[in-house]
Order: structure tokens, then C-alpha cells, then sequence
């Protein structure tokens, strides 16, 4: 990028002699070609300048820092310089010194957040008949423009459709959303993508040379990362670690003057909690609060480094780390690979719910190590993801068997499980002399036999129960269920216990839920839960079983009759009682009237 020579760049620009002026303002761009980060604005600008194609309004959307009130500037002065409408400004004449320092009298700069009323826009509409004092155009920018009143924004309308060839109109916002359609319609719209890393860290590097400074490549990269895309941001970030050094800025200073935690402390903390080391967790995070980093800042950072860590686990390239050092891939890659995608996720949505009470609580560091235990006791989530997606693609009763699900049997077999308690229970009750469960090979005649062996094995055992022995009725059914029930995961477990009703039919057992349990009966008929109970009921009945489940109707809703207001029904009721023909007998026969009507005791 190119050095300007214009007051920008100076020591003292923008302010009297002996006054300081911040990094930020002395080094802002005053050229397209010194935009970073936005080269696709000023490209598509300089080309409607070029082709005679300069709107009326135009609207600079992005978040803080990116260049759009900057833009607007290079814009302003592109369109009023002395030579004529150029893509190349001058920034030694004096429309360009003063359009930079915020003083032409034709450029008027406007916060929308403070002059947000209708009458700062009466007054705007009442001067933009006004031609310019000097200049070609008169230019308003408006930034901020998204916190105009409603009134505000209707006063603007029928200036900003038709307004007099001499007047422009460019907009500046962070929040697009809020402005109306109408206003947006107008509007030639630039999006301001957030700077990437590399291209700050170069503008901090132009920035170190220019003021005689020094700095690691590795401390100008964590300012660039903390600065999130914001290119302002990192300029006073990078004043501020500036004066706080003594000449050279180091990764070391960085994170003394942010509060921040390094790189390899974060993963010294992750590692500790895949090692599911509670105590090493609490001493690492200790450790980072006592050398000055905020509980809540370490929380952040720990999200931060867990979206890389999750950007790796899914195989992408370590360009796409956004905040921790690339030289870190490697370990990160390992650690993923270790973790597993599912538990990474995890850990990502409990720092995330920890980060939401962390903004409303004072115990920031209490809530942070709580989260942390949590995360060294989190269950082996892919492991579990794993076993089931194998679980699913077995059928029951196939003939074709791996040797991972081939053994499965055995150790649902072993003496311990509920399923030979289950099985030696009744056996006893049904007192069978000849009913006897084959042991299960011990580990090691299981790594000497064959796992086609195994397979054929296991379904013998189980035909050898006395349940599998019996006709498929009734009876048989409703007992095979109950006990398969029993052989499940909990979570399996619970969903089956919404099931009203068993029908056997040859081959099958057609499950039937109330139509109250919606909710369950699609959850069970998920292939995890539905394959693990047909396993089950196929292993007792000693064949396949093919399980149907069904949703029964829901229950019909009786309607209450809302109940009819006190005086409207005694007036019903005198009318009733007044065309009952025995009263009207009475009546006529003893030429009586009805004086008064009282509820039967």
C-alpha cells in the first residue's frame, strides 16, 4: 500500500501542532487504493465516476471500524474535486484537506444517533435547495442513519426520491435491518465484508515501520485476531500495547495489556479437560485468573478456541482458524480426532449457555468452573453417535453378521446382565428340567474363535429359553415384550413404556400408542430405538419379529357447554314455565297468575 504524503499521515493531522492525534485518525485511508480489506467498493465506485454513473443516494452497510465512513470521505472528495468528478482525488487541494478534517462547508457530516429527530431533517430538506458554496455537489453523510425516527425517515422520503441534481446523499450504518423498505429502495447499497486477518496484520506492520517501532509477527496476529474484523479496532488496540511497551511489542505484552490468555494456555486447559482432569482444570484456570486474565474473558476465548478446534475436527484447512495460531493445527487436529466431533459440539453449546449467565451473574469465575467440571464429565458422545449408526445398519436376524455385532449376544449373556437374570427367572418358574443356557466363551476362546462361529452360537442360546419354545400367541407376546423392554438402553426403555397396547400377529408385533403420545411414538419409531427393541423381542422368541407400531386416534374432546348467565337463565326458565300447558290450565281455571318461580329443593 502505498504512503500518502497528506496531513493524514502526520504526527500532529487533524489537530493543532502540539496536540496528539490517535493511531486511528492519523493513518485513515484518503485514497480507494489505500481502502483494505474493501477493494470490491472501491472498484465498483471509481467505475461509476469513470462511466458517468454517480446515483443520488447511496447506502455503506458493515459492522464498526471496516471503512464506511471513510469511504464515504474518499467518495465525497472524488466527486468535488477541482479537476472534475475523478476516481484519483487530489489531497493537497483544499476541498480534499478540509473534507478530511471534517470542515467543507459543501460536505456535511451528520450522527444520525444524536440529530435522529424530525426537525434536524426539516432543516436538512429546508438547505438542500441551497446549491453548494464552493464545490460541485453538496454531499450530507449521515452515519448511523438506522437511528432516525420514523417521523424522521418520512420527512426524508420525498427529498431523497427527487433530489436537486446538486445534492448527494451517502449513508452510513452497522444495522441495515432497522432502516425501511423505502429508504432501502432508494438506496445503491455496498456491503462492508470485515477485514481478514492477514491484510490487518500488514496495515498494523505499515503502521509499526512508520512510527520506528518493533513488534513479533506473532503479537501483530493476536491483535488482528482480537480485533474481529474491524480495522479501526485494531489500530487502538495496537496504541494501546504501543504505550504500554517499551519499543517492542511481544505476544507476552499483548495478552499482560488485554487481559487475554496465550494460546497455549488454552490448550493446556482443553487437554486437561479431554483428560478428564477436574483438579488440573481448576489449577490451569486458576493459574490464568491470578496472571490477570477475567473470568469472563477467558470464557470467551475458550469459545473462541473451541470453533477452531471444531473448524478442524470437520477437516478444514488451517487458513480457516480464525482465532488461535495456525501452528497450533496439528495438536488441535489430534485433539479432535481424540474428542470426537459430538463431544466438541457440546462443549461449544455449554460454553455458550455459561457465557449467557456469565453477563447476568457476579460470579463469573464460580459459573466458568462449574462448566469446566461439567465438560471433564461429559459421557463419550461420538462413541455413543458411533455405536448406534453400527447398531442401525444390523438387522435383526440377519444372516450376515459382523463380528462387532456378533458378539453383542455374548455380552448381553454374561451372568451379570438383567437378560440371563431375566431368562434364569423363568426358568425356574416354569421349573423346565431340559432349559439350560449355554456359558458364554470366556475372552480368550473368543479371540481363538472365528466370529462366523460366534454368530451361529449366539442365537442357539437364546432358542434354548423356554419362551422361544412356545407358539407366537397372545400370551407369549405380551411376555416376550415386557422382558424385552427390560434388555434395552434406558432412554429406549422409557419411550417403550408409552406403548398401550400389544398385538401379536404371525411374524409380527404391532405396537400401539395413544394418540396422546405423539411425541413418544416418533421418537421410538427412530431406527436407534426401534431396531434396539426388535434385537430384543427377535433374541426371546427365538426368530425374527418385524415390530409395526401404530398411533391410535386421539381421544375426542368433549366440549363443555359455557354456562348460560344467571338472568338469562331464569328468564329462559319463567318461559318454559310459562307455555307448560298444566300452567296454563291453572291459570285459566282459576284465573291465577305466576307471581314468583323457585328453584325445586
Amino acid at each position: 500500500m502505498p504512503e500518502s504524503d497528506g496531513p493524514s499521515n502526520g504526527p500532529n493531522a487533524d489537530g493543532p501542532k502540539n496536540s496528539y492525534v490517535v493511531v486511528a485518525r492519523r493513518y485513515r485511508p484518503r485514497g480507494f487504493d489505500e481502502l483494505v480489506g474493501q477493494d470490491h467498493v472501491g472498484r465498483a465506485l471509481k467505475n461509476a465516476i469513470e462511466t458517468n454513473r454517480v446515483g443520488h443516494a447511496y447506502l455503506f452497510t458493515g459492522a464498526r471500524g471496516v471503512g464506511k465512513t471513510s469511504t464515504a470521505r474518499i467518495f465525497a472528495k472524488a466527486l468535488n474535486d477541482p479537476s472534475g468528478p475523478t476516481g484519483d482525488p487530489d489531497n493537497d487541494s483544499d476541498v480534499a484537506q478540509a473534507i478530511d478534517s471534517g470542515e467543507d462547508v459543501d460536505v456535511i457530516e451528520i450522527d444520525g444517533a444524536s440529530n435522529r429527530g424530525i426537525d434536524e431533517i426539516r432543516s436538512l430538506r429546508a438547505n438542500v435547495s441551497v446549491r453548494p458554496s464552493r464545490s460541485r455537489y453538496k454531499i450530507y453523510i449521515i452515519d448511523e442513519v438506522h437511528m432516525l425516527t420514523g417521523a424522521a425517515f418520512n420527512a426524508l422520503l420525498k427529498t431523497l426520491e427527487e433530489p436537486p441534481e446538486h445534492v448527494k446523499f451517502i449513508f452510513c450504518t452497522t444495522d441495515p435491518e432497522k432502516l425501511p423498505i423505502t429508504v432501502l429502495s432508494r438506496c445503491q447499497r455496498f456491503d462492508f465484508a470485515p477485514v481478514e486477518v492477514p491484510k490487518i496484520v500488514g496495515r498494523l506492520r505499515e503502521i509499526i515501520e512508520k512510527e520506528s517501532a518493533e513488534a513479533d509477527d506473532d503479537a501483530l496476529e493476536l491483535i488482528a485476531r482480537r480485533a474481529a474484523g474491524s480495522m479501526r479496532d485494531s489500530q487502538s488496540l495496537l496504541e494501546q500495547v504501543m504505550s504500554f511497551s517499551d519499543g517492542k511489542l511481544t505476544v507476552e505484552q499483548v495478552h499482560s495489556m488485554l487481559g487475554t490468555a496465550d494460546d497455549v494456555r488454552l490448550h493446556a486447559l482443553a487437554k486437561a479437560m479431554a483428560d478428564r482432569d477436574a483438579a488440573e482444570v481448576i489449577r490451569q484456570m486458576d493459574a490464568g485468573i491470578d496472571a490477570g486474565v477475567d473470568a469472563g474473558r477467558l470464557a470467551e476465548q475458550l469459545l473462541a478456541y473451541f470453533r477452531d478446534l471444531l473448524a478442524v475436527t470437520v477437516g478444514c484447512e488451517p487458513s480457516l482458524m480464525r482465532h488461535t495460531a495456525v501452528s497450533l493445527h496439528d495438536e488441535l487436529k489430534e485433539l479432535g480426532e481424540r474428542w470426537g466431533l459430538q463431544t466438541v459440539l457440546a462443549v461449544v453449546g455449554l460454553i455458550d449457555q455459561t457465557l449467557v449467565r456469565i453477563r447476568h451473574s457476579v460470579y463469573s469465575r464460580v459459573l466458568l468452573e462449574a462448566t469446566a467440571i461439567q465438560i471433564c464429565h461429559l459421557p463419550d458422545l461420538q462413541q455413543i453417535v458411533d455405536l448406534a449408526a453400527a447398531a442401525d445398519s444390523v438387522k435383526p436376524g440377519a444372516s450376515g453378521v459382523s463380528a462387532s455385532a456378533a458378539t453383542q449376544p455374548v455380552v448381553r449373556s454374561t451372568p451379570t446382565s438383567r437378560s440371563a437374570e431375566s431368562e434364569k427367572k423363568n426358568g425356574e418358574r416354569k421349573q423346565t428340567p431340559t432349559a439350560s443356557v449355554t456359558p458364554p466363551p470366556t475372552m480368550e476362546t473368543s479371540a481363538t474363535v472365528p466370529p462366523s462361529q460366534i454368530a451361529s452360537a449366539a442365537p442357539k442360546a437364546v432358542n434354548q429359553a423356554p419362551l422361544s419354545r412356545q407358539a407366537w400367541t397372545q400370551e407369549v407376546a405380551e411376555r416376550i415384550w415386557k422382558e424385552a423392554t427390560e434388555k434395552v438402553e434406558p432412554m429406549t426403555e422409557t419411550l417403550s413404556h408409552a406403548v398401550k397396547q400389544v398385538v401379536a400377529e404371525e411374524g409380527r408385533l404391532r405396537l400401539i400408542f395413544p394418540g396422546e403420545a405423539k411425541l413418544a411414538y416418533s421418537r421410538c419409531d427412530h431406527p436407534q430405538h426401534r431396531n434396539s427393541l426388535a434385537e430384543a423381542v427377535s433374541a426371546l422368541a427365538g426368530r425374527e419379529i418385524i415390530l409395526e407400531l401404530q398411533l391410535a386416534p386421539p381421544k375426542a374432546v368433549v366440549k363443555k357447554e359455557a354456562p348460560i348467565p344467571a338472568g338469562k337463565a331464569r328468564l329462559q326458565r319463567q318461559k318454559e314455565i310459562e307455555n307448560n300447558e298444566m300452567v296454563k290450565s291453572c291459570i285459566e281455571i282459576f284465573e291465577a297468575e305466576i307471581v314468583k318461580i323457585e328453584k325445586p329443593r
